[in-house]
């Protein structure tokens, strides 16, 4: 691996909490993701099932984990199952883990080959006086699945093998648990902010007028390797002029012409974690009168949301907020007038022609990380606040990201040291 090790108590925690979650007589069995096919013989590159990675640290496919509290034997209470190496597996796939090494990583002392699944986990649903079966989904609100994944089979499997059962869903309690961040967990987050960082100043000092945005994303992928990181935490978005209306835009193949701007949602993740940073900079260096008014006001309602997302307040209830302060700067900017107000209609409210996607959304290991948008904000968990203005008319668009850890008493900003304002961006684009 690429990162300083993590260290096992971080895992050993996160399943003594899931632990206190689970009813009495309860297993619980997390599996790890597939390699998934790409054609011929090809392959996409691997990423772990965040759930495992969260209660393990374990990213080597073919991996699984059993918990069961109650086990009469304390040695198979937790139980990690791994892909046996072999000299075959190693001369073409290099090195796979040990069991002791496994269990350093881990935390969990009982490590066995996954051929030996099946007899071991029979005995633990027959004789091991096995009540409740928590099984894995993934629930989260925005997910669209379309593959049968490893969990999918395992549900599949296990509800025919053993019908008489009660089967649990975990990922609701996944969910809580991952919500609140534990502080190593906070510490990995802010390194993938600080790499973010890094790239962005590179990115500042190359961008001029002719460079191509797959030129830019070069920069910034050079800059997070050579840091540590895997590389980027989602599919860049460098959009420059019209391109930035496109919430979404991915091709990265336009060149940077003079006079534009440039909307670059670009971050770095780090040991799994993810950062989420927007940022619009001039192409040219220098801000015209037109788009400093623009980029100032979503700055400005940036600052002012980052003050409303506090402990209590319930996600939508906070963004109805924002959208507020939007149609108000929308005015002063004349995008919209006071007739427009008047006339609109309550589903389709006129600031969304120009600012038509939520306002943030939690962020850890995945960046659309898991917990209910419907609960109150919770002490502990880190958010994204993004706000941005999209000017079809015009042909640009500003949004602007910051990762806040929400505290008792203030929200820790994690990209506080990433240049933002107007002239402190340009002084940077213009050094010599």
């Amino acid at each position: 691996m690429r990162y300083s090790p993590i260290g096992k108590e971080l895992f050993i925690a996160n399943r003594k909490r899931l632990v206190a979650q689970l009813k009495k007589g309860s297993v619980a069995i997390f599996n790890s993701n597939d390699i998934m096919p790409s054609n011929a013989d090809g392959t996409l590159g691997f990423k772990q099932n965040s759930d495992l990675f969260y209660l393990t640290g374990i990213e080597q496919e073919e991996s699984m984990l059993v918990v069961f509290p109650a086990f009469p034997d304390k040695k198979f209470r937790e139980v990690l199952l791994l892909r046996e190496p072999n000299e075959l597996l190693e001369k073409w796939e290099g090195h796979k883990l040990t069991k002791q090494e496994a269990k350093d990583i881990s935390g969990v002392e009982t490590v066995v080959w996954l051929p030996d699944f099946k007899k071991l986990f029979h005995h633990m649903m027959v004789m091991g006086g096995a009540e409740f079966v928590y099984l894995n989904t993934n629930e989260h609100y925005r997910s669209d699945i379309v593959v049968e994944t490893r969990d999918a089979r395992f549900i599949n499997w296990c509800k025919a093998t053993y019908p008489l059962h009660k089967f649990e869903r975990v990922a609701p309690l996944m969910s809580t648990l991952r919500r609140e961040k534990q502080k190593k967990e906070i510490e990995l987050l802010q390194r993938a902010c600080d790499i973010t960082e890094l790239g962005f100043r590179r990115v500042l000092n190359f961008t001029k007028p002719g460079v191509t945005e797959y030129e830019i994303e070069a920069e910034y992928v050079h800059e997070f390797i050579r840091n540590g990181s895997k590389g980027f935490a989602y599919a860049p978005i460098i959009a420059s002029g019209a391109n930035a209306i496109i919430l979404h835009y991915t091709e990265n193949s336009q060149v940077c012409k003079e006079g534009d701007l440039i909307l670059l949602d670009v971050a770095a993740e780090y040991a799994n974690y993810n950062a989420d940073l927007t940022r619009t900079i001039p192409v040219n260096g220098k801000f015209t009168k037109r788009q400093k008014e623009v980029y100032n006001s979503v700055l400005k309602i940036q600052r002012e949301a980052a003050k409303m997302l506090r402990p209590s307040v319930v996600y939508f209830d906070y963004h109805k907020e924002v959208e507020k302060l939007m149609q108000s700067e929308l005015l002063k900017l004349k995008l919209i007038d006071k007739t427009d107000i008047r006339n609109q209609k309550p589903e389709n409210p006129v600031f969304k022609k120009y600012f038509y996607h939520g306002t943030g959304h939690m962020l850890g290991l995945d960046v659309h990380d898991v917990g209910n948008m419907h609960e109150k904000v919770q002490v502990g968990s880190v958010w994204t606040i993004e706000p941005g203005i999209y000017i079809k008319e015009e042909g640009f668009g500003v949004r602007l990201e910051n990762n806040y850890v929400i505290e008792k008493s203030r929200n820790v900003d994690l990209m506080k040291n990433i240049p933002v304002d107007v002239e402190e961006i340009e002084e940077l684009m213009n050094e010599q």
